[in-house]
């Protein structure tokens, strides 16, 4: 049956190839399109791949659906595009129908690259693959340095899409975000604009408003130096196997200026620690910046430099808020080279085993 299938499959691209090239001869150039493929669904069977409950996997059957995805992304036609994670490729087919000039997708599961082949050889010159992990992988290296474009301008024709795994989703986000501060990895190219696939409760915290209940630290990491836009909601039903929650589709673009001018991993302990306690005042998770002897003189002192009332709740603090308050921790951190590197949970673990070694003597 699998050789048939193959048999066919070959026959069939030769047909559609030969036609192209007619066209082609006769003057008549038409945008591009697949040839008639098996679905994703007999895909699957023909490889005979099962989602990973490990790997966090759940395949898109829908191809309106993927299309409506790629749809977000905005005009693709003579784009370049990075797809992170196709798996059985329902994404990238509506990437490749939307007239991507080049696709490059990175897939860490050997399972996948077979059928992913058989897309590329339906798609020649258009398709790359990438067997390899995207958290490890150098997007840098994968387009060609001519479609840069300065980070002023409009956003690059290079777009980064992909239904992720939800067990990679935040860390992936976290290490572009960073990326975007620092302008390297996918950014070198300007402002790459993103859209990606979230649980829904992340993709609600990531676009979630200030004083809102799903506000987070990673509503603000996100917003701080990106325009997010929750696009829409698909059904768990719509995915094979049917996950537990929702899944929202997010877009991001990078903002000319991010609202907060200070180094991401300042910023990200700052905010990090603000939402510590989540429904106490904010005072009490950033007083954890600083060590236990100086905790309420420096942060009394944070408070007043930034102008910042330390009563109000993690979820109540604007970007601004956070933006006066990374401005004077730095200025602490200057004072003091070695505030930064302050850890509070090293402090706790040095006193609980200082502790135990008080209770041994004492035995």
């Amino acid at each position: 049956m699998n050789v048939f299938r193959c048999f066919s499959l070959t026959l069939l691209f030769q047909f559609y190839f030969i036609g192209e090239s007619s066209m082609a001869a006769s003057g008549k150039i038409a945008s591009f399109r697949l040839p008639p493929l098996p679905t994703i669904g007999e895909i699957i069977k023909l490889y005979n791949l099962r989602a990973e409950k490990q790997l966090s996997q759940n395949f898109l059957l829908d191809l309106r659906l993927t299309d409506k995805i790629v749809r977000q992304a905005g005009k693709l036609q003579n784009s370049y595009v990075c797809e992170v994670g196709p798996g059985p490729g329902g994404i990238t087919r509506s990437i490749l129908n939307a007239g991507a000039a080049e696709l490059l997708v990175v897939e860490k599961d050997t399972r996948f690259i077979p059928g992913l082949q058989l897309l590329a050889e339906a798609a020649p010159g258009k398709l790359r693959i990438i067997h390899g992990d995207i958290l490890s992988f150098k997007m840098e290296r994968g387009f060609p340095r001519h479609i840069a474009k300065t980070w002023d301008d409009d956003p690059p024709d290079l777009h980064i899409i992909g239904n992720l795994p939800f067990s990679v989703s935040t860390p992936l986000i976290i290490k572009w975000l960073e990326n975007i501060a620092n302008k390297d990895g996918p950014f070198v190219f300007g402002r790459t604009q993103l859209t990606l696939t979230f649980q829904k409760e992340v993709a609600e915290r990531l676009t979630a408003s200030t004083g809102s209940r799903q506000r987070s630290r990673l509503s603000v990491m996100a917003q701080y130096l990106c325009t997010v836009k929750n696009c829409f909601t698909i059904s768990g039903r719509a995915f094979v196997p049917k996950p537990e929650v929702d899944v929202g589709v997010v877009h991001f673009t990078p903002l000319v200026k991010p609202q907060i001018i200070q180094p991401f991993p300042l910023v990200e302990k700052l905010v990090k620690n603000a939402f510590q306690f989540r429904r106490k005042y904010c005072r009490s998770g950033i007083e954890l910046l600083f060590p236990e002897g100086q905790r309420v003189k420096l942060a009394e002192r944070l408070f007043l430099t930034a102008d910042v009332d330390p009563t109000l709740r993690p979820k109540e603090l604007t970007i601004g808020h956070f933006r006066s308050l990374a401005d004077a921790y730095r200025r602490l951190c200057n004072e003091n080279l070695n505030l930064f590197n302050y850890n509070f949970r090293d402090e706790l673990r040095q006193k609980k085993w200082s502790c135990i070694g008080t209770r041994k003597q004492e035995e």
